[in-house]
């Protein structure tokens, strides 16, 4: 017999798994609901498209021109309000001719989140570039040095603002959520306590209680004399408010954890800290990657509650613009639809990214 194998090709799949018909199948006509479901949501937007389309592109007004909106009203969209107001809605009251500092500086933040978010920059560096970014960021914003002209930061506002207090916050609230997270499950009574009056305080008010007590109940209990910044206060209220929430996710996390690795970890002799740093923190984490990822968009668009203490971010910054000028404020809806692009840019590319992180946890999971 001859000792020579020919390989035998492999043989198609008898149904078909990849492409948009089994996917189709899959998730829109899986079953008799389903397909219900699919039909009459296709029969929706097959009447309503129509008018859309002639609504926001056919017929819309894309020229600055109050007049010409007027006459198009209730029959195209004016996004001409888009075009003349978009420096007020995205830079809010910052100085016009200086609005190039915050496009600048708002770039700079933005271009320290992409690079974190790739994993070729998780390096012990990182924790140092972005100390840098911080450091460009405030300079642009504030001035007074290398020749840039002093701004208030009461005078921030729109994008800057809105992506500024959401990435401080979050970043100041992650290792504070560990900590609190740990604490609660701690056997040191008082640790405990103090863990779980601090989260069960703050969840069980709204966070636009939390910014109304930093910004005007603070400053009372201050020493004659001695201020805070407004905007100092309304970071450290949206952190302990985050900080909060994403601690109960964290501990939900730490107490899927099988009992057996800790009592592993104590026969290594490994330490708490130890333990918690090499083995529960990562895979707890892990496990509650969608969960931190929903807390985090929750915040991004929270920061629009900050209006209440006149800081003008993206909303604010919105209103700012319109209700001081009768010929454009019958526009609102073309000006919040232009708002709501941004946010759902911001929010999509983050949900976008949470799942591209548990693939990657799965793929390390498999290997």
């Amino acid at each position: 017999m001859a000792d020579h194998f020919v390989p035998i090709a492999p043989r198609p799949s008898p149904v078909k798994t990849t492409g948009f018909a089994p996917w189709a199948r899959r998730n829109l006509f899986a079953d008799w609901r389903s397909t219900l479901t699919t039909v009459l949501l296709a029969a929706l937007i097959l009447y309503t498209l129509p008018g859309l389309i002639n609504w926001a592109l056919l017929r819309a007004v894309y020229v600055n021109d109050a007049d010409t909106c007027q006459a198009a009203r209730g029959i195209g969209a004016c996004w001409g309000v888009v075009t003349e107001k978009y420096r007020i809605i995205l830079f809010g009251r910052y100085p016009f001719d200086e609005q190039w500092r915050p496009l600048l500086a708002t770039s700079v933040m933005l271009g320290g989140l992409v690079l974190s978010c790739m994993r070729a920059f998780w390096k012990p560096w990182l924790p140092l570039l972005w100390m840098g970014v911080l450091a460009v960021f405030f300079v642009l914003m504030l001035g007074g040095v290398f020749g840039l002209s002093a701004v208030r930061t009461d005078l921030w506002g729109g994008l800057p603002l809105t992506v500024m207090l959401a990435t401080l916050s979050l970043f100041m609230a992650f290792p504070l959520a560990i900590v609190v997270a740990l604490g609660r499950r701690s056997q040191l009574p008082a640790i405990r306590s103090a863990c779980i009056v601090y989260i069960e305080l703050i969840r069980g008010v709204p966070l636009i209680s939390v910014l109304f007590m930093a910004s005007f109940m603070f400053p009372l209990f201050m020493p004659q004399g001695v201020t805070v910044d407004v905007l100092v206060r309304v970071i450290v209220g949206i952190t302990l408010f985050a900080a909060a929430y994403m601690a109960e996710i964290i501990r939900g996390g730490l107490q899927a954890i099988p009992k057996g690795q800790l009592e592993a970890a104590d026969t290594l002799g490994l330490s708490y800290w130890q333990t918690q740093r090499k083995i529960v923190l990562p895979q707890a984490l892990a496990m509650v990657v969608p969960s931190m990822m929903n807390n985090f968009i929750s915040v991004f668009k929270d920061t629009s509650l900050v209006t209440i203490v006149s800081l003008y971010e993206l909303t604010g910054a919105l209103a700012l613009a319109l209700n001081s000028d009768v010929n454009w404020r019958p526009f609102k809806i073309e000006a919040y639809l232009f708002i709501t692009l941004v946010y759902f840019i911001f929010c999509f590319s983050m949900s976008r990214y949470s799942l591209w992180v548990e693939k990657q946890l799965s793929a390390s999971k498999a290997r």
